[in-house]
């Protein structure tokens, strides 16, 4: 099954999406080019796969939580670009 113009532009409306001229067939290009790897996917042999019910990670591989060396203040404030007595200073990023 191949997109077309038409269904860029249904999906576009659906969407609420302005396109601009030249977008529809980059998308259309795109998007085949998806459903092209989709299809090759479709032709592996998964008959020896056990069906999966979720993707989450039941048991993730934690290091443990152990003290370990800290930085001294004189380390990180060599490294920082600006630092007074109360922490590293940034410039201001919000207005009023």
């Amino acid at each position: 099954m191949a997109i077309t113009k038409a269904d860029v532009l249904h999906v576009a409306k659906l969407a609420h999406l302005t396109l601009e001229p030249g977008e529809t067939e980059q998308i259309i290009v795109d998007m085949n080019k998806v459903l092209g790897y989709v299809a090759l996917l479709s032709e592996l042999d998964t008959s020896q796969v056990e069906p999966t019910t979720h993707v989450a990670v039941s048991h993730a591989p934690l290091r443990l939580d152990v003290l370990g060396p800290n930085l001294t203040r004189e380390s990180f404030e060599g490294e920082a670009p600006r630092y007074s007595d109360q922490g590293f200073v940034v410039p201001g990023f919000v207005e009023g």
